[in-house]
């Protein structure tokens, strides 16, 4: 194999890079008949200087069958494999996940020519997990139960197939969150939203220490924001901050992400993400952005103060692409909490909507060298463009 790509730069010139995430879910593959995974044709042919995997690079939760029939009575064909006839359980089943996506040429030609940041969610290991989760006896696809059991297989697997350096100072070994420096421009931070969380709950509480990220990495993160010197700083938040979305798994009313639709002060969760916003007011930090995926639909929201219960932050703006080649869904319901404003958004109305029918999207993020001004625009799978918004650096509150 032959690749190429682009070194960081050392001075100021013009960056581009794109987001999004869930590839190969609900049990929608490699289609041949629509041309396998397209979507990273039409990335390709943005030339990026790399691409962003906001998490979900494979569904081991989620066998995919030779066929599945789609709304208009026709079918959805896929290429198939053995270890994806099945749950992911063992470590061979785990790596044969990253092995079934290579099998896409669209996927391996993109590969070859930009280089990626990765992070992970759920999927990489099974649908809303959390640390210490044990899997009940009533669901007969998985014989091992302990979820932390095949989190370390999955994070092996992970590993080998996305390689992420832990000779940094500090670093431990398979460590997702880190920060990505991209020049004199751009910083990107890149978050582990999974391996630290609390257990979902209906997230509620009034004192939350461990919440999402966990009390280091919000430590660790608070660190690095106040070190940065770049002029923007995305977070690669692998879940939305100001989407409610939920957790039934375990037949409960559990909340998955952040948000738990209370749109008062904040609660749970909410309270880790509440004095991470107030660190970054009164360190005047500048420049942040935060993009994400796992909703399997696109939008922007703009978090606005006035608007919010909790009101000690700067405005920001959220961006949400995804999926790559996966079920599309619904959009999700808004928490006021932090004040969003849904700005675009385009989503389907039904379930679960194949990629053979659209809502596949991924986003694009432009940085001129000269004026610093950054340009996000959303993109469907064919890179036609949905909404397009300029940020100007160093402004407070646009």
């Amino acid at each position: 194999m032959t690749g190429t790509f682009r070194t960081v730069p050392t001075g100021r010139r013009d960056v581009r890079f794109l987001w999004s995430g869930d590839l190969a879910g609900q049990g929608w593959g490699i289609n041949p008949d629509l041309g396998g995974y397209r979507i990273y044709d039409a990335m390709g042919r943005l030339d990026p200087d790399f691409f962003l995997c906001s998490g979900d690079n494979i569904y081991a939760d989620g066998p995919i069958t030779a066929t599945q029939a789609l709304p208009d009575g026709s079918l959805y064909r896929n290429v198939t494999t053995e270890e994806k006839s099945k749950v992911a359980e063992t470590l061979a089943e785990f790596r044969g996940n990253f092995r079934y996506n290579l099998l896409d040429e669209n996927l391996r030609r993109f590969n070859a020519q930009v280089p990626s940041i990765i992070q992970w969610d759920d999927h990489e290991v099974r649908n809303n997990w959390y640390p210490g989760e044990v899997i009940a006896a009533s669901d007969t696809r998985y014989t091992e139960k302990s979820v932390d059991v095949m989190a370390v297989r999955a994070r092996r697997a992970f590993s080998e197939y996305f390689p992420i350096s832990t000779l940094r100072p500090g670093a431990k070994e398979g460590r997702v969150q880190r920060v990505m420096r991209h020049g004199p421009l751009l910083d990107v931070f890149v978050l582990d939203m999974r391996t630290y969380r609390n257990a979902n709950s209906p997230d509620k509480q009034t004192v939350d220490p461990q919440g999402i990220l966990g009390r280091e990495q919000l430590d660790w993160l608070k660190r690095e924001l106040s070190r940065s010197r770049a002029v923007w700083k995305v977070i690669a938040a692998d879940m939305p901050l100001g989407l409610v979305v939920p957790d039934a798994t375990e037949g409960k009313p559990n909340i998955e992400a952040v948000a738990q639709g209370d749109p008062g002060a904040p609660l749970g969760r909410e309270l880790q993400i509440a004095e991470l916003l107030r660190y970054i007011k009164h360190r005047r930090i500048t420049g942040t952005v935060w993009l994400t995926a796992d909703v399997h639909h696109t939008s922007a929201q703009h978090y606005q103060p006035s608007r919010a219960a909790f009101t000690d932050f700067e405005p920001f703006w959220e961006f949400v692409s995804g999926p790559l080649n996966a079920g599309a869904f619904p959009a999700s319901t808004l928490d006021n909490t932090f004040g969003p404003e849904r700005v675009f958004v385009k989503a389907p109305t039904a379930q679960n909507v194949s990629p053979a029918e659209g809502y596949q999207f991924f986003g694009e993020v432009d940085i001129d060298g000269h004026s610093a001004e950054l340009t996000v625009r959303l993109r469907e799978q064919d890179g036609t463009v949905l909404f397009t918004k300029t940020l100007q650096p160093g402004r407070v509150g646009q």
